[in-house]
């Protein structure tokens, strides 16, 4: 599953943004990137008033897995994920998140790994 449109990231200046004025958060698998959140990086059919959660968005390079089916079902895993956990979270607006994952990840269960998600949340603030 995806997460909502209000949820999303997109974009290259919103992810250069995360990457120069972010906090991090590090785990054994996973890296995650916190920042306050800039609606002038947002195109303005993106905005959306009644936008009551974080933006998030998820990082998968190639050196994870060389199969896009492998890293697209990561993803979709980690989205359902975010989504159940951040969703219509008020106290979160002014953030954004973006998540990294290592090439050691896949040698962890899904279950481990959203167990080290949370982990990472919870470091961070967001539960």
């Amino acid at each position: 599953m995806v997460l909502p449109k209000e949820m999303r990231l997109k974009g290259y200046k919103c992810f250069d943004y995360i990457h120069k004025s972010s906090k991090r958060y590090n785990s054994p698998s996973m890296t995650l990137r916190v920042s306050r959140a800039n609606q002038n990086l947002i195109s303005p059919d993106r905005t959306h008033p009644c936008n009551q959660s974080c933006r998030c968005a998820i990082s998968i390079s190639n050196k994870v897995s060389k199969k896009a089916v492998i890293r697209n079902r990561l993803r979709r895993l980690v989205h359902s994920h975010l989504k159940i956990r951040l969703f219509k979270k008020s106290k979160h607006i002014n953030k954004w998140a973006l998540l990294s994952f290592k090439p050691r990840c896949l040698d962890k269960k899904p279950k481990l790994l959203l167990e080290e998600c949370d982990k990472l949340l919870l470091e961070a603030g967001f539960c």
